[in-house]
């Protein structure tokens, strides 16, 4: 059982598309289409399911931070959580048990874009299957992603055009913020000052600072492509709407 928690890890490395980590995918994809079971259960069960996973998601974190205080490889270079996927982490689950509109803005756009990549090319290293490192990213992520699907499709919420530009402008102010930042204390959170040194779709890129503008694209059609069923229903709504006007 020890093996599975170590830091210096002597087992199998974590392989892109492996079978395990292909089978990780399918599980966090059914997880998200079983949320749609949930849309006529009572309010209990409801509050119930939001709390479990409030739950969950800080435990998964808080074991993370632990797990590197154990072995001593805690520092603030490393640890602090200023990256957009693990402040989100934490504040989905204020989202989840206050129905909190504001975090839900950008636990739906980000946290599900973000955490989207995250999964497809995990940071896990050395860590394969069964280390724990790769349950606590993958699980991290993956509920990071239900969580904003859930208030969605269960809760009722759902983002409007301000959402979008309001999420647009709030994560640039955030990354000018980070980045000097990055700069004081030899950080590299959000990826901005540099390229991650793991495999991501930021290798596809061209060098910095070039690729913050990629970035920077990429990330609105993401949030197009995530807000792209609205469009689509409010489209259909005021189209019904105006044939009912005509009829």
């Amino acid at each position: 059982m020890s093996k599975l928690f170590a830091y210096n890890y002597t087992g199998g490395p974590f392989v892109l598309f492996g079978i395990w980590h292909l089978v990780a995918l399918l599980v966090i994809a059914l997880l998200n289409v079983g949320m749609l079971g949930f849309r006529k259960s009572s309010l209990k069960t409801r509050t119930l399911v939001r709390w479990m996973m409030a739950t969950i998601l800080w435990t998964d974190e808080a074991s993370w931070h632990i797990w590197n205080l154990y072995w001593g490889h805690w520092t603030v270079q490393t640890m602090l959580p200023l990256h957009i996927c693990s402040i989100l982490i934490w504040l989905a689950g204020f989202m989840l048990i206050f129905k909190f509109y504001p975090i839900y803005e950008f636990v739906y756009f980000i946290g599900i874009g973000g955490a989207i990549q995250a999964l497809l090319t995990p940071d896990a290293g050395i860590y394969g299957f069964p280390h724990y490192r790769i349950f606590q990213t993958m699980i991290s992520h993956g509920l990071l992603i239900t969580s904003g699907i859930y208030m969605t499709v269960v809760e009722g919420l759902r983002p409007t055009w301000k959402s979008f530009w309001r999420v647009v402008i709030g994560l640039n102010i955030y990354a000018a913020i980070i980045f000097p930042i990055n700069k004081l204390l030899g950080t590299d959170f959000l990826y901005i000052n540099a390229k991650p040194s793991t495999a991501s779709l930021l290798d596809l890129l061209p060098p910095w600072p070039y690729y913050l503008i990629y970035m920077e694209l990429i990330g609105i059609l993401v949030f197009l492509l995530l807000y792209l069923p609205f469009i689509i229903k409010d489209w259909r709504a005021n189209h019904k709407e105006k044939g009912n006007l005509h009829s």
